[in-house]
């Protein structure tokens, strides 16, 4: 899906920001779609929304990659949330954009992982919040682009979306089961006819890992 970018960009951010839940609550989306992923692709490469509830000394990484260039990371810690975008069809915005984020995730704008092959910063919009802060902040520079890529995250009806683009990105024949998705979404431990009702291959004993990585709830 291929989007143009204009001078309505910038009010985007401040739409969706105003959208999306606060920390413990995007938390929990992040969790509940990387475990859907997870039993929809059982293929780690072919998934597109992942959590790492262990990348890091009390920090856990959601984070989304399309395939195609397109991706971001959300790094949750006691400092606050931290996300960066980068839309590889819009100008890299890198050192300009993140110029303003606060001192406490600047290891995180600098982390190579969330940067070009020579470690440079990519990033085409970002923003944060911090424990005390009442909304989530963002650059006074109007972001360049990738502000889409969050949409799912800030879905009014979070199981209606993600089914609607799951179906077409896993080019599913029939209707996937929303009560099942919303089971996963709500973090309700999974049961095996929950993980049978979204994919019939998948055992749920294969899931340990992944619901570990994902510090899914088990009971």
């Amino acid at each position: 899906m291929h989007h143009t970018h204009g001078p309505h960009d910038a009010p985007d951010l401040h739409g969706l920001l105003a959208r999306l839940p606060d920390r413990p609550a995007l938390r929990d989306r992040c969790r509940g779609l990387a475990m859907l992923e997870a039993i929809l692709s059982p293929d780690w490469g072919g998934r597109y929304y992942s959590f790492d509830s262990q990348w890091g000394e009390g920090e856990e990484m959601a984070s989304m990659r399309d395939g195609e260039g397109d991706d971001w990371f959300l790094v949750l810690s006691a400092a606050g949330a931290y996300a960066r975008g980068f839309d590889h069809t819009a100008p890299n915005a890198g050192p300009a954009l993140t110029a303003e984020v606060p001192a406490a995730f600047r290891a995180y704008v600098d982390e190579p992982a969330f940067g070009a092959e020579d470690g440079a910063p990519l990033a085409t919009v970002c923003f944060w919040r911090e424990p005390g802060d009442a909304a989530w902040r963002a650059p006074s520079a109007a972001p360049t682009g990738g502000v889409e890529l969050f949409d799912l995250l800030a879905a009014e009806d979070l199981a209606e979306a993600y089914a609607v683009w799951a179906e077409e990105y896993y080019e599913c024949e029939d209707a996937l089961d929303r009560a099942a998705i919303a089971h996963v979404l709500a973090l309700r431990p999974l049961t095996a006819a929950v993980v049978a009702a979204l994919n019939p291959d998948v055992e749920p004993a294969e899931l340990a890992e992944d619901i570990a990585g994902i510090g899914y709830p088990t009971a």
